[in-house]
């Protein structure tokens, strides 16, 4: 039964990637009405094959993973709405979320509880001539995910700052001993602590930008800058996210410096009957930990849906 003024949903998940369609799952089990409004666009697609989901000795593609996620939830009548919400508002009685289908037309969703599960998208590197390396799988993004598999090999980092120079070391500490860090003409400022970690783990840093790119079978298998040729096996993109915490934050939800949201440890971020799972999230960006926050929130949605948000001081 569709919600109406009247009748509104118990939670409205926001997000149908593997933390929205977990949570999906759980509130369908638990009896709850609910439904996903998905634009179409999760960051779980782009996985090539991830290895470190258990069950999936052999490996699991992204697409893969979220078609199954969806036969799951629709066995228990779990709708996904093909739609995007584009603002989100509270009051005492819950949730309104005006969504923009896919097929035109736009439609206000009432909701006791919302869970958002819109996750995050990944900087793209600035190649030349060479538009969403990420998204077209030439660049990858998660050396937590498949970097066993890339072990012994020649990884490339593109990143600059902090985050660059960590994501080189964690590589090299942990998968290979041929790693190099191109900054893509961002000089790279280290203090003498960095620099003993960059001799000690045989960084190399490349600060001049790419300035050709020669693409064969499929891959990135050459990268040119100041008339020197790098080759590689394998290139990684460490230029951080961009967080999908607008809805959240319109709202006055805590997040960090980032745009990541601040959740307690029942997803519930700072504003009273609004949960966050998956990459919204600030913390590890692993599939295993969105489901886990998506059990922690719904269940946590569960036990508490009669009781009017105002009344959840205690957070329990």
């Amino acid at each position: 039964m569709p919600p109406t003024e009247d009748s509104p949903l118990d939670c409205l998940v926001i997000g149908g990637g593997p933390a929205g369609l977990t949570a999906a799952l759980y509130l369908a089990r638990f009896r709850r009405r609910v439904l996903v409004v998905d634009s179409g666009e999760p960051r779980a697609s782009w996985i090539p094959t991830s290895h470190n989901i258990p069950f999936f000795a052999e490996g699991i593609g992204g697409k893969d993973i979220l078609r199954r996620d969806r036969e799951t939830v629709a066995r228990y009548g779990v709708a996904v709405l093909d739609a995007t919400v584009a603002r989100l508002s509270r009051d005492r009685d819950g949730f309104t979320a005006s969504a923009h289908e896919a097929g035109g037309g736009n439609r206000a969703i009432r909701a006791r509880r919302v869970l958002l599960a819109t996750g995050a998208v990944d900087v793209e590197p600035d190649l030349p001539d060479l538009p969403d390396a990420v998204r077209r799988g030439l660049v990858r993004y998660c050396p937590i995910c498949d970097g066993y598999e890339s072990r012994e090999r020649r990884i490339a980092v593109i990143g600059h700052g902090a985050r660059g120079l960590g994501e080189a070391l964690f590589i090299a500490r942990t998968y290979s001993d041929d790693v190099t860090l191109l900054t893509h003409g961002c000089p790279m400022d280290l203090s003498e602590q960095d620099r003993a970690k960059v001799a000690e783990h045989r960084l190399k840093i490349v600060e001049q930008p790419i300035e050709a790119l020669d693409i064969r079978d499929g891959r990135i298998a050459a990268l040119r800058e100041g008339g020197r040729e790098h080759r590689f096996d394998v290139l990684y993109s460490a230029l951080g996210l961009h967080y999908r915490s607008e809805l959240a934050v319109a709202l006055g939800a805590e997040h960090d410096g980032r745009g990541a949201l601040c959740v307690d440890e029942h997803c519930q971020t700072t504003v009273k009957g609004l949960y966050a799972a998956g990459d919204i999230v600030r913390g590890l960006d692993q599939i295993v930990v969105a489901m886990a926050h998506a059990a922690t929130a719904a269940t946590h949605i569960h036990n508490r849906c009669e009781l009017p948000t105002e009344d959840e001081v205690d957070n329990r």
